[in-house]
């Protein structure tokens, strides 16, 4: 490792800023480590998927457990990017399973719950340490950055699940207008466990596609937190300022030497002669060493501490540059800001914005819980509920399917010339049967003619509707009026009943 063809700085950063140089990194390679990610990732998710399709859910749990072995792919390409050499996409795909035998089996069961698992990846795969190294390693790494590491498991779990619903809306929103309007929630809820399969798969396919876009990108800032590390412990930076007077006083080597002898040769002024050279204490080259660090260039400390407006200079005093141009309570509120003693109200405000900020996302989610239900835990509300026991009589009609004959049309036609009031009425009963039976409306022995229709209405099935207003009309003007319909409209709603149920529509 040659920190000289590093293709970044190599300085002391903070975490946050180790962390956004990772993303730097992944953005510059954003095509090699996303595609990389796509070929060894996609195919085994298609595969899981493939062998599981019955049961959705544990294939996306299984590939959700898979991810360090997809993780050690964009860190193999990023250890050589970061020294200049980058692999194609043909290269690094080929190295994916010999990254696979170093400790794998450690890092999908113990290993796999780690927050900072990130961070200490590289110790396995780059380090090669295992047993009582591997933990006094991680011991000495982990002193400092372990907390940055761990807040960057959390977030990107939660960004994740963000990008993941995210995606699930955009492709509702993107559905055309109509197709939304023919969904009926009910049925969607109420329908068999064969039926959501297509949509967990679908879910499960765009978390695929987040994981493919966030995973490399969590990666580099693990491995960016781990090259921060070793660079404050190993003094990278130091290291290279010194390989490069190095190379400065190599061209100039020869005449330094030739002025060292010289001196050398030249007799001692006889003031120097007599005294003797007084010698360093470690403790007072400590100090010094310590005090000279404080000072630039090594650091710039700057504390800021108080409230100040943009345009104001950081070395001033709060409102100095346009104390004259503020008025006297604006100068005694900002003082206040700045001192302490609001300091409990800060905290209790800030304590309140968080709860109201837990609390909008409760009510959101609350609020569209049905839309989460479905498009989420579909499965979860499969549940069969209890209903109540079918009416087996509406209006004097029965309306056991067994007492309807195999074509009801049929014989309906044979009794329009001789028994017109029967033929009607099995029509009518032959369609509350079905919309008892096949439908599973909701029908009770109280309700009327027209909240039966209100009901096939809620189906949103037209012909159906249509069909049902014209036989219900006709059969309560002939109920309630004693008018039986004309011989046109008798077939019709014959020919009707065969193009709702087919030729044969009475079981």
């Amino acid at each position: 490792m040659r920190l000289s063809d590093a293709s970044v700085v190599i300085r002391p950063r903070t975490s946050w800023e180790a962390m956004d140089l990772g993303v730097l990194l992944a953005r510059e390679h954003r095509v090699l480590l996303m595609g990389s990610w796509a070929l060894v990732s996609l195919p085994v998710f298609a595969l899981l998927c493939l062998m599981l399709w019955d049961h959705p859910s544990l294939a996306m749990l299984l590939f959700w457990w898979l991810k360090p072995a997809f993780d050690r792919l964009p860190l193999y390409i990023l250890s050589k990017v970061l020294f200049g050499e980058t692999p194609t996409l043909k290269q690094a795909v080929r190295q994916w399973p010999y990254l696979l035998k170093g400790q794998l089996l450690a890092s999908l069961t113990w290993r796999r719950f780690s927050l900072s698992r990130s961070f200490l990846m590289p110790v396995v795969q780059l380090e090669g340490l295992k047993g009582q190294a591997r933990q006094q390693r991680q011991g000495i790494l982990q002193q400092r950055n372990a907390g940055a590491a761990r807040w960057l498991t959390l977030i990107g779990m939660h960004l994740e699940i963000v990008l993941w619903v995210g995606l699930m809306a955009l492709l509702y929103l993107f559905l055309p207008y109509q197709v939304e309007l023919d969904w009926d929630w009910q049925q969607l809820a109420l329908a068999s466990e064969q039926d959501w399969f297509w949509l967990e798969h679908l879910s499960n396919a765009l978390y695929a596609l987040v994981l493919v876009f966030w995973e490399p990108i969590y990666v580099a800032c693990g491995f960016s937190l781990y090259l921060n590390r070793r660079t404050v412990l190993e003094a990278w930076d130091l290291e290279l300022v010194f390989r490069r007077l190095r190379q400065r006083l190599a061209s100039v080597a020869t005449v330094m030497l030739l002025a060292i002898g010289l001196v050398l040769i030249a007799p001692a002024p006889r003031a120097m002669a007599g005294e003797p050279l007084e010698a360093l204490s470690p403790q007072a080259a400590h100090q010094s060493i310590k005090a000279l660090l404080e000072q630039p260039p090594f650091k710039h400390p700057e504390t800021v501490t108080h409230y100040r407006f943009g345009d104001e200079k950081p070395g001033k005093k709060p409102g100095q540059d346009s104390e004259a141009h503020l008025p006297a309570w604006l100068k005694s509120l900002l003082d206040n800001l700045n001192s302490n003693t609001l300091k409990p109200l800060a905290q209790m405000l800030e304590v309140l914005l968080w709860a109201a900020l837990a609390g909008a996302l409760t009510l959101m989610i609350w609020r569209y819980r049905d839309w989460l239900r479905t498009f989420v835990s579909g499965p979860s509300i499969r549940q069969p509920t209890p209903t109540k026991p079918a009416p087996t009589q509406l209006f004097g009609l029965d309306l056991n399917a067994r007492t309807l004959p195999d074509d009801i049309a049929a014989s309906a036609e044979q009794l329009w010339s001789t028994h017109p009031r029967e033929a009607l009425g099995l029509l009518y009963r032959g369609l509350l049967s079905r919309l008892l039976h096949d439908f599973n409306l909701p029908l009770k022995s109280a309700d009327t003619e027209a909240q039966v229709l209100e009901q096939v209405r809620h189906l949103q099935q037209p012909q159906l509707l249509a069909f049902s207003d014209d036989l219900t009309r006709h059969w309560q003007n002939l109920a309630y009026g004693h008018r039986l319909p004309p011989t046109q409209a008798q077939n019709q709603l014959c020919n009707n009943w065969r193009a709702l149920f087919g030729p044969e529509g009475g079981q």
